[in-house]
């Protein structure tokens, strides 16, 4: 408890507060990781089947799971004006689901998406709420999403979003993920910056973070609102 005081003290005392995620923080609502996705197109069809589109690990399982109580915890930190933004790695688009405004997905995600044959843009993740696989409204392309039509590349507006973000915090948290990715963000971090990771295991952040936590985010987050808000 020592550290999740510790924890606490930074966040009330900071004025601009950046989170940076991976995959360990969607695992708690039941996630997938990034190494359990297989991206991978077939024929048309329906979703599921021999002739499913692609995706056929992440799309089954993206609607069945839920944001976990971190998801939450960093939306409610944005709503309280502390948490200036998040930059995740994640494609699965939990922060927004969980009612975060201002997240910088730096790979995209499935609320990115395009039109194989015409190129239109159909963004948004709600589409991918359906049992047939979506259809471009104009010319009846396949919709692919970011991280298939872009071979998992960087999404450059989201880029430019967290390199501002994160060169303004006080305090980064690191939540769930095990690398920086150098130059397309961490390098323009203010080098006073307090950096907190909450991580169960060890990760290429042990030896520049101020502060180590070793668990698991929704066991993190649950314990920081017992201390800062009480049981309520």
């Amino acid at each position: 408890m020592d550290k999740i005081q510790q924890l606490a003290d930074y966040i009330d005392q900071s004025s601009s507060i950046v989170a940076t995620t991976g995959a360990g923080i969607s695992v708690g609502g039941g996630g997938v990781t990034y190494g359990q996705m297989r991206f991978a197109r077939r024929g048309s069809g329906r979703r599921g089947s021999d002739e499913g589109s692609f995706l056929p690990t992440y799309l089954e399982t993206m609607f069945s799971y839920h944001p976990s109580f971190a998801h939450y915890a960093l939306a409610d930190l944005e709503a309280e004006g502390k948490l200036t933004g998040i930059i995740t790695t994640n494609v699965d688009c939990m922060h927004t689901i969980a009612g975060s405004k201002n997240v910088a997905e730096i790979q995209g995600s499935l609320q990115v998406n395009c039109c194989s044959k015409c190129g239109r843009h159909s963004d948004g993740y709600e589409i991918w709420k359906q049992d047939e696989l979506p259809r471009c409204q104009v010319c009846g392309g396949e919709i692919l999403p970011w991280p298939l039509y872009s071979h998992i590349g960087l999404w450059d507006a989201d880029v430019k979003k967290a390199r501002e973000w994160i060169s303004k915090a006080d305090l980064i948290l690191v939540i769930g993920t095990r690398g920086n990715y150098g130059d397309v963000y961490w390098s323009c971090r203010r080098r006073n910056a307090m950096i907190v990771q909450i991580n169960p295991g060890r990760t290429g952040f042990d030896s520049v973070a101020n502060l180590n936590i070793r668990q698991n985010s929704d066991d993190v987050f649950q314990s920081l609102k017992r201390l800062r808000h009480g049981n309520g």
